[in-house]
């Protein structure tokens, strides 16, 4: 018997880091790392010890001989990863992680943003003896785009939160929700406080189509829309109109994919999850029968992962549509697949979506239709969208790449939903450096630099996406934040920080003379404990408060 990993696999490596006879790969240290959908359990050196299945988070790992049907095509994905990339003795071991001496005394952190880089952060620097951690965030309550991105249907991804909850509950972590850095406290005045402040604050903002008519009503960005249907307290109170049959999405990533799912399943299966309630009573409500995923290059192209689309092809009653012309490759991509070296995750995409091709569709069946090759170019509409007009593109190769060229075919589809679902980006921050162009914080391996010398400034760090940009999976920012923690160290030991002016209790107090009623770890707990509670109530994990007001209240009510 061996082991393997399915779709929930979150990519944090943690189950590397326990196998005793480094058998799952890739690991951070080789260079598929950066781009994997999932990590591989080869079965050949699998020895069933069954330690990857303890420390997984998110319960991805089960043992061959019990899988599940839906979950048995990830035995032969692990076997062609392990066709392609042997195991063998030039493998990299693990790194050790550089130790703190005791003689430098106490390092003390700040760290912004309360989601999965910032969790994965303070874990490092807690697991360490001699460090002390204080983590702030604007919303009362933490882990970022885990409460508030994941789809509620994917509770296992979900589960990494009880992984966090060792991080920000530690005793040697104070925490500071319900506090935004830039209002209530400064910038200067966390470096006064501290030897060094990582910056992991995501990505919040989204990019633009830049096409006539995004403006109109019916017209949203794909993240507004999962906020809004998680619960978060910015778009608790958006409209979204469901009144027609047709949405379409801009853009083929798993966001996408996620919006369409929540758009044609069965509510019911979200009223028994943690979605917020007016999501659900919405969606009761909604006529939408169809929902048109636009991605403007191939399939092979596509940015999706392999085990989101293969669970997309698994939902009830909904048919996945592709037209068999639009999956017949370009010269180009048919070599890039025909190439000994092609990676066999882009092999998979093409071969999922040539199956989907092949498939009758079912009457009465609600349908995603999967659009390749195609560039939206107006939203039309008097008042409100109506309908959006695509252009047909074709994959030219410049400079050894791929791109998507307007051939001047077009076609328009009515709908009264569009949704932009082409990417996260980050936003500037208050006395920070930031790159507008990648929307990020310029830095060197998480150390910001100045934009104009390229010098690291003293003592501020970054991690997760405002780090390198909006990529990879919840886990891939493990080995982000790691490396962060790992400069902010080699600093530290070296003599480069400046050594706080003020004390822990001093800033305890500061905080809470600019922001009374903040809400600290056992406010969190008091909320977390209320909304299982009401969830319970529901047949359901958890129901969220979904204002800040109802959050705080919450914060200070006794069990």
């Amino acid at each position: 018997m061996a082991y393997v990993i399915t779709q929930a696999c979150c990519n944090d490596a943690s189950c590397v880091e326990v196998c005793p006879v480094n058998c799952i790969h890739p690991t951070p240290d080789e260079p598929q790392f950066a781009t994997t959908e999932l990590l591989y359990i080869d079965p050949e050196t699998c020895i069933d010890c069954g330690a990857c299945v303890d420390e997984c988070p998110v319960d991805a790992i089960s043992a061959d001989n019990e899988l599940a049907a839906e979950h048995e095509p990830y035995l032969k994905i692990a076997a062609d990863y392990y066709e392609r990339y042997p195991i063998g003795p030039d493998w990299p071991e693990l790194r050790e992680r550089r130790k703190i001496p005791a003689e430098l005394g106490t390092l003390r952190v700040a760290i912004v943003g309360s989601g999965p880089a910032a969790c994965y952060a303070a874990m490092e620097l807690t697991s360490r003896p001699r460090v002390e951690v204080d983590i702030f965030d604007r919303l009362p309550t933490p882990y970022g785009l885990v409460r508030a991105g994941v789809a509620p249907d994917h509770k296992s991804t979900k589960a990494v939160g009880d992984l966090f909850r060792s991080a920000i509950g530690h005793k040697n972590t104070q925490c500071y929700f319900d506090v935004e850095v830039g209002t209530h406290i400064s910038h200067d005045e966390l470096l006064a406080h501290h030897h060094a402040v990582i910056y992991a604050v995501g990505a919040a903002g989204d990019r633009h189509l830049d096409v006539p008519g995004e403006e109109l009503p019916g017209s949203h960005a794909a993240t507004e829309f999962v906020s809004w249907y998680n619960g978060h307290p910015d778009y608790a109170d958006r409209q979204f109109d469901l009144s027609g049959e047709c949405a379409v999405i801009i853009g083929n990533g798993n966001v996408a994919l996620d919006v369409a799912r929540a758009l044609v399943m069965d509510p019911e299966i979200f009223a028994r999850t943690d979605m917020a309630d007016h999501a659900v009573e919405a969606l009761r409500n909604s006529n939408i029968r169809e929902v048109v995923i636009v991605g403007r290059r191939g399939p092979a192209q596509a940015a999706y992962t392999n085990p989101e689309l293969l669970a997309l092809g698994q939902l009830r009653g909904i048919d996945v549509i592709v037209d068999p012309a639009e999956v017949e490759l370009d010269p180009a991509s048919r070599a890039l697949l025909d190439d000994p070296d092609c990676e066999p995750r882009i092999a998979l995409k093409v071969e999922q979506a040539e199956g989907f091709a092949r498939r009758t569709p079912t009457e009465g069946n609600k349908r995603i239709v999967l659009r390749y090759l195609a560039s939206p170019v107006e939203i039309n509409g008097d008042g409100k969208v109506e309908s959006i007009t695509l252009e047909r593109n074709e994959l030219v190769e410049v400079d050894g790449r791929l791109e998507a060229r307007p051939t001047g075919e077009r076609e328009t589809i009515e709908t009264g939903l569009v949704l932009r679902s082409i990417g996260y980006r980050g936003t500037p921050l208050a006395d920070l450096p930031f790159d507008e162009r990648r929307g990020v914080i310029p830095n060197k391996e998480g150390r910001v630099v100045d934009p104009q010398t390229g010098e690291p400034l003293t003592g501020v760090y970054t991690a997760g996406w405002i780090k390198r940009g909006p990529s990879g999976v919840i886990g891939t920012n493990k080995q982000c934040s790691a490396q962060t923690v790992e400069r902010l160290i080699d600093d530290f030991v070296a003599g480069r920080l400046a050594t706080p002016a003020e004390d822990r209790e001093k800033l305890a107090t500061l905080v809470a003379e600019r922001r009374p009623g903040f809400v600290d770890y056992s406010g969190w707990q008091r909320i977390d404990k209320q909304e299982r509670s009401r969830g319970a109530a529901a047949g359901k994990a958890r129901q969220k408060f979904v204002s800040v007001a109802e959050m705080l209240e919450a914060s200070r009510l006794e069990s």
